[in-house]
């Protein structure tokens, strides 16, 4: 493709992105679908970046071996020119070079170095160094919790539509009169997206290390406390949930039982057939009540049975938790979602001022997110009873 031709394209991808916003309006809309289109379509745009940026690496690189060989520096072979290629804008957001430019972008703000070294002009923020999609690939697939929500990234507030009530199906013989039309009741849950932050104070020294270990270094300890945020908020979501539907909050049904062999296993059989890969989170204090339930069994009744068991800090130990509080989730965990409206990345602002006098630099991370959860009959909470010990 030309660069005209790829310019247009990213148009018709942005008018469908706008598209696909506006239809998320209509309660009707199939989420699902929408969710891979618009995923295609953001493989589809990185592509064309990429490609755009090669063509215009490459008319750069054209031109300035003209102006050299007009300038009599050198002459045009073969060799020369293969030499002369600059490097593609994976392999320098790859290099050591680019890791220190976005260092002191990340101290001081300007990012003029950072654009210097790539081989387009990148709008908006600068694009990270390689390292850093990695830590947070990373950390994303080390987290089993969120390893296995629900991701969408639609810009703005997230309206998702569920059923909260319907008449089942009937059998009708021909001839006869048939029932009334189904009571249909739709609600709908509002993923309102905000700024998850985390801020810690790091030495003069730490600043003098170099680009790349300094950013995998903030970025190691970033996107841990940040993701460990998202995930406690989900889990609030589910903790303040009702155990019926509103017009703007899926229920969840809830066990009032202690670790057994049988309490995981009695919520499971209270999710929908939709529930495809069943979970349990908890604290990983509280596996150990289980597995004394297990013991006391004589070791009969595994009371997981084949699930997942997902370690979680964000929920209470069973022995520290007072009555009625949820220390367990059974479920699909695809239930969660997150929309992440300006994506994945973790953003890293600097403060050099405020603790100078101590020798301190201030960096504080956010991530702009909106949780909730989205799809009925999923998960059930276990609570614990009064006075309840492991059964």
């Amino acid at each position: 493709m030309t660069s005209e031709q790829i310019i247009a394209r990213q148009g018709e991808i942005e008018q469908r992105k706008a598209e696909i916003e506006a239809t998320l309006e209509n309660p009707e809309a199939d989420l699902d679908a929408l969710n891979e289109e618009a995923r295609k379509l953001a493989e589809e745009s990185e592509q064309l970046k990429t490609q755009l940026a090669e063509i215009k690496a490459k008319a750069a690189e054209e031109e300035e071996l003209r102006q050299k060989i007009a300038d009599g520096e050198i002459g045009e072979t073969k060799e020369e020119h293969k030499e002369d290629k600059p490097m593609n804008e994976m392999e320098i957001r790859s290099s050591a070079a680019y890791a220190e430019a976005y260092k002191q972008y990340i101290i001081s703000g300007d990012d003029k170095e950072c654009r210097a070294l790539l081989t387009v002009t990148a709008s908006g923020t600068v694009p990270v160094p390689t390292i850093v999609e990695d830590v947070i690939k990373t950390a994303w697939e080390g987290n089993e919790f969120l390893r296995r929500i629900t991701k969408t990234f639609f810009r703005g507030n997230l309206k998702v539509p569920f059923e909260k009530s319907a008449d089942g199906a009937y059998n009708h013989s021909e001839g006869t009169t048939g029932l009334t039309e189904e009571n249909l009741e739709i609600g709908q849950v509002d993923l309102t997206p905000g700024n998850v932050k985390k801020w810690i104070t790091i030495s003069d020294e730490a600043v003098a290390m170099g680009g790349e270990e300094f950013v995998r270094y903030i970025y190691n300890e970033m996107a841990y406390r940040v993701l460990n945020k998202v995930v406690a908020n989900l889990v609030a979501k589910a903790d303040a949930a009702g155990t019926s539907h509103t017009a703007s909050v899926i229920g969840i049904p809830k066990i009032t039982e202690a670790p057994g062999v049988m309490v995981a296993q009695d919520a499971a059989a209270q999710v929908s057939e939709e529930a495809t890969d069943l979970c349990i989170v908890l604290n990983p204090l509280t596996i150990q009540a289980f597995n004394a339930a297990y013991a006391a069994g004589n070791f009969a009744i595994n009371p997981f049975d084949g699930m997942n068991v997902i370690k979680c800090s964000a929920l209470p130990a069973y022995s520290s938790a007072s009555t009625n509080d949820m220390y367990a989730i059974v479920g699909d965990l695809k239930a969660f979602q997150a929309n992440y409206p300006e994506g994945e990345d973790v953003v890293i602002k600097w403060d050099d001022l405020t603790l100078a006098e101590d020798d301190l630099v201030k960096v504080v991370a956010r991530q702009y997110v909106g949780t909730g959860v989205t799809a009925p009959g999923r998960l059930v909470k276990l609570c614990k009873p009064a006075g309840g010990a492991t059964t």
